[in-house]
């Protein structure tokens, strides 16, 4: 059974992405954005991942170091599902072996 704050914290987070996607469309459907606006939102999402990732560039744990190295080949030869799929799997099998 789930605990009651780990679905309330789930349900804050879900919460907070679709409240976030909804007032960005909101609040800039009537506006006409600069080439260089539109630019700068289209990088962020990138920004975004990079600073959620980039810790694990600096971990002392070396399945974590070698997950990254996985999934930064596959990224460069595969779409973005088989990427993630890799990625999970890979993580996965390190972590277990490499307690």
């Amino acid at each position: 059974m789930i605990h009651m704050t780990t679905f309330i914290a789930i349900l804050c987070v879900g919460l907070t992405t679709y409240l976030t996607r909804i007032l960005g469309y909101l609040l800039l459907k009537n506006r006409h954005l600069s080439k260089r606006t539109t630019r700068i939102l289209q990088v962020i999402p990138g920004c975004v991942l990079i600073s959620v990732i980039a810790p694990y560039f600096v971990t002392d744990q070396p399945a974590n170091l070698i997950a990254i190295i996985i999934t930064l080949f596959a990224a460069c030869y595969f779409s973005l599902l088989p990427t993630v799929l890799i990625s999970i799997i890979a993580t996965g099998i390190l972590k277990n072996f490499m307690l």
